[in-house]
């Protein structure tokens, strides 16, 4: 059960492991684009070159859902990046249905784990399959594997790494539970560290923060959804989407959000020192290098970033 890229990746590891995936369930096709075209999801582009059966429920408590999901008589599922699913669907399998999550619970249980992992400025993180239970995240853990974040990723590629690590985590509890090797434990009663769901409001910069703030929170939207400001070039205001950045740390004592220009850099002074930065989208415009958007976009001399 599963919608987006990172899913596909985990079932085409099952997949190439030899597992018998006996059908494949996810999210209705949807309408988007400017001619509202129904668009598949990632899982079912990939499950139907594979000619595996699908199933697309609006609905998880249907009965005729439920009755064609029993059909198939699994002894497991596997849901990764899918919907919370009612009691009746996940209690139905002979040996559970276990959850792959980006992070390492019980930290960052929520919608974007990977995004605020970096956001927060943490220096490691990974995944974990656990089996669901009635609530978010909270099932008894299976397995777990780590990884170090880099000081300078981003989430795109830190997404990355993690749907590869859990394919091999999925995999290996797979082959545990078809050994009765399993061995589980119940996660710690805290939720610290959480990972809600990324709104307009969450995304924005406040450059009144100090540089490592700022420099985490660009590189964990990168390049989705993408942080973003409100350009003030003199009478004008242009939302900015920010993408690739790099830190300088040194002191000085211009306002927060001053912007400085020259013909192959434009940084923007904070707490700290300054964000230079690399990629950017105005809005109306393509995304493009900063040196690109400096020979043709002219920056007030009093422009901030706010």
């Amino acid at each position: 059960m599963g919608t987006p890229d990172f899913a596909v990746t985990i079932l085409k590891g099952l997949l190439d492991n030899g597992h018998n995936v006996v059908a494949v369930i996810t999210a209705p096709d949807r309408p988007s684009g400017r001619g509202r075209k129904l668009n598949e999801s990632a899982v079912k582009k990939y499950a139907s070159s594979q000619n595996l059966p699908i199933l697309q429920p609006t609905n998880l408590k249907n009965d005729d859902f439920i009755e064609e999901l029993r059909s198939y008589n699994a002894n497991v599922q596997v849901v990764v990046a899918f919907r919370m699913l009612p009691k009746v669907v996940w209690s139905m399998p002979e040996y559970g249905t276990f959850n792959l999550h980006a992070s390492l619970l019980p930290d960052y249980r929520g919608a974007a784990p990977i995004h605020w992992a970096i956001i927060n400025g943490e220096k490691k993180t990974g995944v974990t399959t656990f089996f669901i239970d009635d609530k978010i995240d909270t099932g008894e853990i299976i397995l777990q594997k780590e990884t170090v974040i880099r000081e300078d990723e981003t989430v795109g590629e830190l997404h990355d790494t993690l749907m590869h690590l859990g394919a091999d985590l999925v995999n290996e509890t797979i082959n545990s539970i078809g050994a009765n090797t399993l061995s589980t434990y119940k996660q710690p009663d805290k939720e610290e560290k959480i990972a809600p769901k990324l709104f307009p409001e969450n995304c924005k910069i406040d450059w009144q923060e100090d540089i490592h703030t700022i420099f985490d929170k660009i590189r964990g939207l990168n390049p989705f959804p993408a942080a973003w400001t409100t350009l003030i070039n003199g009478d004008q205001e242009i939302t900015a989407k920010i993408y690739a950045v790099a830190k300088i740390e040194e002191s000085h004592d211009f306002p927060s959000g001053k912007i400085f220009i020259t013909k192959k850099e434009l940084k923007v002074a904070v707490k700290g020192g300054y964000i230079n930065i690399i990629e950017i989208k105005l809005s109306g415009k393509k995304k493009m290098d900063a040196i690109s958007l400096l020979n043709g976009f002219t920056f007030k001399e009093d422009s901030i970033f706010s």
